[in-house]
Parts: C-alpha cells; structure tokens; sequence
C-alpha cells in the first residue's frame, strides 16, 4: 500500500475547484502536495496561485502542462513554444517537480513531421528550463490520442527523446492510464530508472466511456496500479503519486466526496 504521504491532487480530477479550493481541499483531507493546471492558475493569477499553496505548506508536485508544439506554420510553432516558456516561468515560481509535457498530435501536419516539430521545440525550450531549473518531463500518452494530443505513445519513445538531454534536465512522466497495456511495461519502465519526473494513476473502465472524460477512480477498472508503482519504485521513483482523473461524472458531483473517495481507493489500491 502506497503512504497517504505520497498521494498528489492532480487539480484535474477536481476540475470545478480554484487554485484556492483545491488547496483548502488538500489541507482538510490531509493531502500534502498538488498539481496544478495553468487555466485554473491563470484564474487566480500566478501571485495569487504561489501564495496559497506556500502559506498551505503544500508540495506542487507539477504543473499540467506544457507541450502542444506542432502547427503548420512556423509563426504559430514559434507561438507555441514562447508559450512553454510562459509555462516555465509558472513552474519555477511554484516550486514544481517538474513541468508536464503533453506535447501535441499529428492533425494538420502528419505524423512524421508533427515529431519532428516536438523534438525542435523540446531543444528550443531545454535551455530555458535548464536556466530557470525547472525539470522536462515528457508524458507518453495513449496511442488513440496520437492525432490531437500527443505524438510519444510509447515509454521507449519519450525515453529516447529524454535521454538526449542530462537525466536531472529531462526525463518521463509515467501515467498508468496511458502505459498499463504495453506488453514490455516492466521492462520500460526499469529504463527509466533516473529519469522518472512523475507518477500518475486512475483506472481504465470497460467499456471505456469516453476517450478523454472517461477515466475511472483506481479500483473500478483493470489497471493493476499498485503493480506499476512498484516497478516505478524499483526504478528510483520514490516521489508524489498523483491521482489525475479525467471524468465529467466526478466533475458534476461534489469535489470534496470526490477527493474523500481519492484518498480512500488510493490508500487501497495504490
């Protein structure tokens, strides 16, 4: 059983909540660190955002996200990666383990060229990261999300454009919801080792409701959680275990059952 100490709030999963809320939130469930998302920090103002999570004495254990670098024209790529550099300045002045890439889809541009764009942008943006000491970490996404989300589909995929930067700068974001089918999973995950930024889990339903909205509370699908993080923990990863849930029926219902019944499926089955 994962500690309750290591159990992060990924903001998403009580999505109706402010900055303030979900910290107020966390505070009176016992949960100790956060992960923000730049619309809902953007909301309260960054000042505003640093200030309620310090004076909470909470961990910001991410911030969600950056990435989104393919576009057709170059304008709009150079757009897209000041806007990362906008992202750092928000995770640096958080305090954030890392900043969470979910770095774009091949619609528009094919997928080829869509990595390509990615592995320009990640370059483009290390340096900044590197200077503000904020870390990468890329998140390989589920493959049915290739065409609007994100190009890295695989862990062997986002570890190899990873292992081009040093292992402190960029590294992996692992989120159980996108990996648990990988039949090498284990033997990806123990590459890993060193550059394991991030640790997410909910569950995979069956039948999968909806694509994006339709992830589950961890117990109530089929992903065995518990076993991913431990292959995580072999690899070095001893870090926050964020609890992200994409899921509209939880978004329409009240967040604090919603963060009552996080803690409690965490603690059972993470």
């Amino acid at each position: 059983m994962a500690e309750k100490s290591r159990l992060s709030l990924n903001q998403i999963t009580t999505a109706n909540w402010s900055v303030a809320q979900a910290v107020e939130g966390c505070a009176r469930h016992g949960v100790r660190s956060i992960a923000l998302w730049r619309h809902k920090i953007e909301e309260a103002g960054l000042k505003a955002s640093v200030c309620a999570v310090n004076d909470a004495g909470l961990r910001v254990s991410s911030v969600c996200r950056g990435g989104m670098f393919p576009a057709a024209t170059a304008a709009e790529r150079r757009q897209n990666i000041e806007d990362n550099f906008r992202a750092v300045d928000e995770a640096a002045a958080l305090g954030a383990d890392s900043l969470v890439m979910v770095v774009g889809g091949c619609a528009g541009v094919g997928i080829a060229d869509a990595r390509q764009m990615v592995a320009e942008g990640v370059a483009a943006l290390a340096p900044y990261a590197r200077e503000h000491r904020v870390r990468i970490g890329l998140e390989p996404l589920h493959p049915m999300f290739a065409a609007d989300r994100s190009v890295l589909v695989t862990i062997e995929q986002a570890l190899a454009m990873a292992q081009v930067y040093d292992a402190r700068e960029v590294g992996v974001v692992l989120d159980t919801f996108h990996i648990w089918w990988d039949p090498r999973v284990e033997e990806l995950i123990a590459r890993c080792a060193g550059r394991i930024f991030g640790f997410h889990v909910s569950d995979w339903l069956v039948p999968l409701p909806d694509v994006l909205l339709g992830r589950g509370m961890m117990g109530d699908g089929v992903i065995h959680n518990r076993e991913l993080r431990h292959m995580a923990e072999q690899a070095g990863y001893d870090g926050p275990i964020e609890v992200e849930i994409f899921n509209r029926g939880l978004w329409d219902s009240d967040p604090d059952k919603v963060l009552a019944q996080v803690v409690e499926r965490f603690e059972q089955f993470v």
